[in-house]
């Protein structure tokens, strides 16, 4: 196991890393300026933590957001690291300590603000120049750059980092940045030559849902009363409006608070703390301000209004399901969002930049309205690919059916023209439905078309646009305000006798729906061991005053609660238990597993085949589904020619997963084990399995020699469960 890996296990729990983390936490332990592009939960501050801990010296990490440094600081010292964090708002008594263990070498990782480094002509980047540093980390790089989706000034301040520190190493980290963006942000922080490591976009694990903007407040209440257990965020536009819809969940008995930039930092403060130590349920906070939070169990995310851009709502809905398990990211929309947020798209004095945030507006409008698969949509947004199938979104979870609509494809080519292609499709909706709105003249009323498509609803108009705009039977021109015009090929429907399909919505699929069931149920998991591992993880946590996930999150819990590890062996294989969070918590936990699970009737579940929690979804009675099971899409791709590592990789799950789900399907006689693994290890495996018994895989692999591993175990044990179904 290499010193990366080690540090890996012993302070974090895992054994293996995610994504691009192995290769950020190579090149920057080599020296080399890393530029890492990875999406939110996907494991970024490992990237850093990892290689500060195995260099001599302090890594220095860049942080905007107090709050964050707090809670990444937590995290470290509840895992045994020694870590700080400088800003204002600590005591200068405080800070005069923290100063001084960095001095004499005491920290490992020192947390401080971009506006910190940069003050008083970097006074305190100069006095770093005296102490060893290992390595710059600039957290949320995206705000370097004037391309970015929050641009902030301080972070050009940190241009002088690679001047003032040419011999050390700097990664810069964010979840969302376009090409421009990316480039930008290695020219503003002079990274020498970096290694430029761009993880996928895709969170298998969360389902994308969009809503029309009716009634918005009570199917965010019946959300909330369908999912009582669970934790989410609320983003609104407005402070009153955050400040209202907090105080009247409140009004039914459901813990939310609201948190916007308007408010008091103490205030601020108390907040984010109730929520992230799970004492207050529901946030409702503003879309200006970036919670900056790493509270893992944050099961959905929802707007209640559009957010500016495609990177904000990424940003946002990633906030959900950091700790791996199926969440929600539910939008509400309106055309009518994307008219208020174009005054806050406007930047005074500055044309390219405004038309720049304008399009990423628009952008966002067009996710909102696409009729196609949200995650391809998402995904091809950061240029990654997708085949447009998702099956967790409310697109690719809803029936279509082919529709001829070339009348309606007609009307509305002859309402661009009547209107002399002057106009843009919010515009042009509301002609042809007939609105009374004081935008239509009572010149446009005396038109033919005016009032011709009431027929439809402007869900319906919208996706026939962006249908001929795709088909080329319309354009769309000008970059501000894009206007309607004829094509070409428009005269060939209005004419010439051109047919016009377009595949129309036949039900949607729903997040919120009349049936109360929530959706986060585990096939496997024992329920009531879960409260109870929970309850004891809440004392663990408001004893050392830090949040529940801090100890661990709800994806070590809910491990537990499926497979009831009986001894430290057995805990050693559940994700999240390291060497040191082992030696403080593992008698603790086993104590209440050794309570619960003879009084229930439950064993240790270890041996048997790890099988991916699935969500029990809500039926789509008009469109019935085969969705394969986790364990099954991990079988198809093995069939394909993919070995365990690709296929963890392609499926961001841990390779020890990938191996469980494999075996499954040896224990069911689909799969032949001798495509696995060399069957001359066969015997002995069944020889020490016989000897010690199938409750601890840690001591059959004790017995066996060295070149043995743990999947050859469990395949031997699957292939045994075959034979006995036979």
């Amino acid at each position: 196991m290499t010193p990366a890996l080690q540090i890996l296990k012993h302070y974090f729990g895992y054994s293996a890393f995610r994504f691009h983390q192995q290769q950020a936490v190579e090149y920057i332990m080599k020296g080399k300026d890393t530029f890492v592009l990875m999406p939110t939960g996907g494991g970024k501050s490992l990237c850093y933590q990892v290689p500060a801990l195995a260099l001599d010296g302090t890594a220095i990490i860049i942080s905007p957001l107090i709050a964050l440094m707090k809670d990444q600081v937590d995290s470290l010292v509840a895992n045994g690291i020694p870590a700080a964090f400088l800003n204002s708002s600590l005591a200068s008594e405080e800070q005069g300590n923290i100063l001084r263990r960095l001095r004499s070498g005491q920290l490992k990782l020192l947390y401080v603000s971009p506006e910190k480094m940069g003050a008083d002509q970097n006074a305190f980047a100069r006095q770093l120049q005296q102490i060893p540093i290992s390595l710059f980390a600039i957290d949320e790089a995206h705000c370097v750059s004037h391309w970015g989706h929050d641009f902030r000034p301080d972070y050009l301040l940190l241009n002088r980092l690679k001047d003032l520190f040419p011999a050390v190493p700097i990664m810069a980290l964010t979840a969302s940045a376009d090409k421009i963006t990316q480039k930008d942000i290695v020219r503003q922080l002079k990274l020498n030559d970096p290694a430029i490591l761009v993880a996928s976009f895709n969170r298998p694990n969360i389902r994308y849902y969009v809503h029309p903007k009716k009634e918005t407040f009570l199917h965010i209440l019946q959300y909330i009363n369908d999912h009582p257990d669970e934790s989410g965020i609320i983003y609104c536009l407005s402070r009153k409006s955050a400040e209202t819809w907090s105080g009247q969940l409140r009004e039914r008995g459901i813990e939310a608070g609201y948190y916007h930039a308007g408010m008091e930092a103490v205030q601020r403060a108390r907040i984010q703390e109730d929520f992230i130590k799970d004492r207050m349920r529901i946030i409702v906070a503003t879309i200006a301000f970036g919670m900056g939070i790493d509270k893992s169990n944050v099961r959905f995310v929802i707007h209640a209004d559009l957010p500016k851009s495609i990177e904000s709502y990424y940003q946002e809905t990633g906030r959900a399901g950091r700790d791996g398990l199926p969440s929600t990211a539910l939008l509400f929309y309106s055309p009518a969002d994307v008219l208020k947020l174009r005054n806050f798209a406007i930047v005074e004095q500055n044309a390219e930049q405004s038309a720049l945030m304008l399009k990423k507006l628009q952008q966002m409008a067009d996710f909102a309205e696409s009729q196609s698969c949200r995650r391809k949509y998402l995904m091809n947004y950061f240029g990654e690919q997708h085949d447009g199938n998702c099956d967790s979104c409310d697109y690719c979870l809803s029936s279509f059916e082919v529709t001829d609509v070339t009348v309606d494809a007609q009307k509305l080519l002859s309402a661009v023209k009547r209107l002399k292609e002057k106009f843009g499709k919010g515009l042009v909706i509301d002609f042809l439905r007939g609105s009374k709105s004081i935008k239509i003249t009572e010149d446009m009323k005396q038109l033919p078309t005016y009032g011709i498509g009431a027929d439809q609803s402007r869900e319906f108009w919208a996706s026939l646009i962006q249908h001929l705009v795709r088909q080329e039977f319309l354009t769309e021109s000008g970059p501000s305000y894009p206007l309607l015009q004829l094509s070409p090929a428009s005269n060939s429907v209005l004419f010439d006798g051109k047919k016009v399909t377009m595949q129309t919505l036949h039900q949607k699929a729903l997040a919120v729906t009349s049936d109360p069931v929530s959706e986060n149920v585990y096939d496997d998991m024992h329920k009531g061991l879960f409260d109870e591992l929970r309850q004891l993880r809440r004392r663990l946590a408001d004893n050392e005053g830090v949040p529940p996930y801090v100890v661990f999150s709800d994806n070590t819990l809910v491990e537990m609660a499926t497979y009831f590890p009986q001894t430290v062996d057995e805990l050693e294989q559940i994700s999240g238990w390291g060497s040191f969070k082992m030696t403080k918590y593992a008698e603790a936990f086993l104590e209440l597993m050794w309570q619960y699970c003879p009084a229930n009737g439950l064993h240790s579940k270890m041996h048997r085949v790890q099988r991916k929690k699935t969500i029990k979804k809500k039926a789509v009675t008009s469109k019935p589904k085969t969705t394969s099971d986790t364990a099954h899409k991990s079988f198809y791709l093995f069939r394909e020619g993919n070995d365990v590592r690709e296929i963890a990789q392609l499926r961001n799950l841990s390779p020890v997963t990938i191996e469980q789900h494999l075996a499954g399907f040896v224990a069911t006689g689909e799969l032949d084990i001798s495509s696995l693994m060399d069957m001359h290890k066969v015997p002995t495996i069944e020889q020490a399995i016989d000897l010690k018994g199938q409750g601890s895989l840690r001591m059959i692999k004790e017995a066996l020699p060295e070149s043995y591993n743990y999947f050859e175990i469990r395949l031997v044990i699957a292939y045994r469960q075959s034979k006995e179904i036979q």
